[in-house]
């Protein structure tokens, strides 16, 4: 399992268009994915789990990733974080 915090940097904090994004690239790799935020852990691949999350900028994000594919998943997922979701 890997696991790291991230920085909510784009504006916008994670709304409904880095969501679709980030769950789109998610849904790519057959590795369990989880977003923690405050506590509330989320299934990655679910937009309602993130959306629910709340993620204004600058909010701490754990993300988690479990499978056979998981390096792959955490750098590219981990990547599109760290870039603002593509946004800033």
């Amino acid at each position: 399992m890997l696991e790291g915090i991230f920085i909510i940097k784009n504006r916008l904090g994670l709304h409904a268009r880095p969501a679709a994004t980030f769950v789109k690239k998610a849904n790519k790799y057959k590795s369990n994915i989880w977003v923690e935020k405050d506590g509330t852990e989320v299934n990655g691949k679910s937009i309602m789990g993130l959306l629910m999350l709340a993620c204004p900028l600058g909010s701490k994000i754990m993300l988690k990733v479990d499978g056979v594919d998981e390096q792959m998943a955490f750098e590219e997922l981990g990547q599109l974080i760290d870039e603002g979701f593509q946004e800033t």
